[in-house]
C-alpha cells in the first residue's frame, strides 16, 4: 500500500513538473527582419566596439558605457553583440552566487520550478517592444545554461529577479535608500535626487556596471545604470529630466505573474515627461510585488513616490512647502502605510531606522547640494552619528550597493558611483552632450572629469582596511573554513553581526560558553532586523537547554 501511495505521489509530482515546464515556456516574438544578426561589431581598440551607430566602451573610471538606437529588436541585437562577453559573464556571476546561497541541488531544482511557476505567463505581461529587445540580446547569452531554459526564457526571467529577490525575503537581496530636495531645500533651488541601489548578488555581479544611453524610435531618449543582458530600469533619467528609481516594499509571495517592476520603471522612463504621465503608466500596469517608485520631474521641479502593490496604488507627496521627499523600504502614503504587511515591515526591518537617519542628515548643514547628496549616500553611521559597525543594514551605506547615483534633472546631469560600492569617484555625465554625440571617439572620455566627485577619503583609513579583512574572514566562515575568532572581532568590533558570526562559529564547534558570550554581546549592539534578533535569542535558548 505504501508503494502505491509513493508511486501515486511521484506520478503527481511528475505531472506537476511537466505542467510547470509547459506553462513556463515562452515563445520568442516573431521578427520579420533579422538581418542585423549577420552584422559584426567593429573593434576600435581592446575595450571599444561599434556596430553601425551603436557603440560600447570601457571608461577609465571602470564603468562600461553603451549607446544603442533604433527599433526594439535592432537595439537588442546591437546591445548583445557589443557587450557579448559581459552578457555571458554576468549570467555566470549570477548563477555562481545563487549556487553559493543555495548549495543544495534539491533546493536549486525546487527553485527552478518555483521560478517557473512564479513567472508563468510572464511574457503576456511584458510589452512587445521589450520582448523584442530582450530577444535580440538573447542570441549572445551563454550556451552553458540550456538546462535552465532557452536563452530568451532565461533573460526574460532574469528581468523578474528583483521581484523574486524581495518576494523571498530571506534571501535579503534588496534594501535601498533614495531621496530628493528642491526649492528651499536645495542650495540652488533646483531638484536634486540621490539613491543607493542595494541589490546584492555577490561582489562579481556588481563589477561590470553599464551606463547605457538609449535613443529609441519611440518615446524619449534616456540613460540607465544597468548590467549586461538587462533592459529594465532600476535607476535612470530621460531627456525631459524625468527620473525613476525603485525601492522594494514588503510583499507576499505572488500567486501569478504580472509585469516585472523594472520594466514598469523602464516604460515610465521611456514614455513619461512629467509626474502625471508617470502616474498614468503606473496605474495601468499590474505588478506581482509591492514597490515604491521615486519619480523626479524637471517639468514639475519636485519629486513624488508612487507606491504600488499587486492590488492597489497610492501617490505619496510631502506636505506643502516641505520641498523634500525620502524613501526607504516602507510605504508612507495615507492608504498603503496602513497595510498589515507595511506595519510589519516597519516593525521588523531596518527601513524606519534608515529613514530616520536620512531625515537627520538632510536637516544638517543647510540646503542640499550634489556633494552633500553624495556624502549622505556614503554615510555609514547610525542615528546621532553612533558607530553601529561598518556594513550595518541600518546605515544608509550598507557596503553592498550595486550602484549609487545622483541626478540634477533640469541640467540633465547625472553622477554614477564607481567601485568599490559608492566609495569610488562619482563620474559625471552631461546628457545634453551625450545625446548630441555623433559616433564614438576612443581618445575622448565621455564623462566629465572636471565635474566628477572624488573618492571617499574613508578608503584610505585603517577602519576600511579592517573591514576588508572582516569580509574575507566572513567569507571563510561561509565556506566552512577555520578562523581566528578574536581576529574577526578586532576587524569590526562595533558591528552586531560580527558577534553573531562568532557565536554561530563557536556554536557549530560546540564551544557553548563562548557562543553564549558572543550572542549576549551582539544583543548590546544595534541590530539591523527583528529576524536577526530572533535568531540570536533562539540560539541562546538552545545553549541554555544544552548546558543545563
Amino acid at each position: 500500500m505504501l508503494l502505491i501511495i509513493l508511486g501515486g505521489f511521484l506520478a503527481l509530482l511528475l505531472v506537476l513538473i511537466i505542467y510547470v515546464v509547459s506553462v513556463a515556456h515562452m515563445d520568442p516574438p516573431k521578427i520579420a527582419d533579422q538581418s542585423l544578426l549577420k552584422a559584426q561589431r567593429k573593434a576600435l581598440d581592446s575595450t571599444a566596439f561599434t556596430l553601425q551607430n551603436n557603440w560600447f566602451r570601457k571608461s577609465k573610471t571602470g564603468l562600461y558605457e553603451m549607446y544603442v538606437e533604433g527599433k526594439p529588436f535592432e537595439r537588442g541585437v546591437a546591445y548583445g553583440k557589443l557587450s557579448s562577453e559581459l552578457v555571458k559573464r554576468q549570467e555566470d556571476h549570477f548563477s555562481e552566487q545563487i549556487n553559493r546561497m543555495i548549495p543544495s541541488p534539491f533546493y536549486l531544482r525546487f527553485l527552478k520550478y518555483f521560478v517557473g511557476w512564479f513567472n508563468r505567463d510572464l511574457d503576456k505581461h511584458v510589452p512587445e517592444e521589450y520582448k523584442e529587445e530582450i530577444f535580440g540580446i538573447s542570441f549572445e547569452a551563454s550556451p552553458n545554461y540550456a538546462y535552465v531554459g532557452t536563452n530568451y526564457e532565461r533573460l526574460m526571467n532574469y528581468h523578474a529577479a528583483h521581484d523574486i529577490g524581495h518576494a523571498l525575503q530571506s534571501m535579503a537581496l534588496v534594501g535601498c535608500t533614495s531621496f530628493a530636495t528642491w526649492n528651499s531645500r536645495s542650495a540652488d533651488s533646483n531638484l536634486i535626487i540621490g539613491r543607493n541601489f542595494d541589490f546584492y548578488v555577490g561582489d562579481k555581479f556588481a563589477e561590470d556596471k553599464i551606463v547605457a544611453f538609449y535613443k529609441p524610435t519611440a518615446g524619449h531618449k534616456f540613460m540607465i545604470v544597468t548590467w549586461a543582458g538587462f533592459v529594465g530600469c532600476v535607476s535612470g533619467m530621460n531627456e525631459k529630466g524625468l527620473t525613476v528609481t525603485i525601492n522594494a516594499a514588503k510583499t507576499s509571495i505572488p500567486s501569478g505573474s504580472a509585469s516585472p517592476v523594472s520594466l514598469v520603471a523602464r516604460e515610465i522612463l521611456q514614455y513619461a515627461g512629467n509626474i502625471q504621465e508617470a502616474w498614468a503608466i503606473a496605474q495601468r500596469r499590474k505588478m506581482f510585488v509591492s514597490e515604491s517608485f521615486l519619480i523626479g520631474s524637471a517639468a514639475d521641479n519636485k519629486a513624488v513616490v508612487i507606491e504600488k502593490t499587486p492590488e492597489s496604488i497610492d501617490l505619496y507627496e510631502p506636505p506643502a512647502k516641505a520641498d523634500y521627499i525620502t524613501c526607504t523600504n516602507h510605504f508612507q502614503g495615507d492608504t498603503l502605510r496602513k497595510l498589515p504587511s507595511n506595519i510589519e515591515q516597519e516593525a521588523r526591518s531596518a527601513s524606519v531606522y534608515r529613514y530616520n537617519r536620512l531625515m537627520e542628515l538632510l536637516q544638517q548643514e543647510g540646503p542640499n547640494t550634489v556633494q552633500k547628496t553624495v556624502d549622505i549616500l556614503r554615510d555609514r553611521y547610525g542615528l546621532h552619528n553612533e558607530d553601529i559597525g561598518v556594513g550595518n543594514e541600518k546605515a544608509i551605506n550598507q557596503f553592498i550597493a550595486h550602484h549609487s547615483i545622483v541626478f540634477e534633472p533640469k541640467q540633465l546631469k547625472v553622477w554614477v558611483s564607481t567601485q568599490p560600492w559608492q566609495l569610488g569617484q562619482y563620474a559625471a555625465y552631461d546628457l545634453h552632450t551625450i545625446f548630441d554625440m555623433h559616433g564614438l571617439q576612443t581618445d575622448h572620455e565621455i564623462y566629465d572629469s572636471a565635474a566628477s566627485i572624488g573618492p571617499d577619503p574613508f578608503l584610505e583609513t585603517d577602519t576600511f582596511k579592517r573591514f576588508e579583512r572582516f569580509r574575507t574572514i566572513k567569507a571563510a566562515v561561509q565556506a566552512g573554513k577555520d578562523i581566528d575568532v578574536q581576529e574577526l572581532i578586532s576587524t569590526n568590533p562595533t558591528y552586531y553581526h560580527t558577534y553573531v558570526i562568532a557565536g554561530d562559529y563557536a556554536y557549530k564547534h560546540q564551544s557553548f560558553a563562548d557562543a553564549k558570550k558572543y550572542y549576549e554581546t551582539a544583543l548590546t549592539k544595534v541590530i539591523a532586523t527583528k529576524n536577526e534578533e530572533d535568531h540570536i535569542r533562539a540560539q541562546l535558548k538552545k545553549i541554555n537547554k544544552q548546558t543545563k
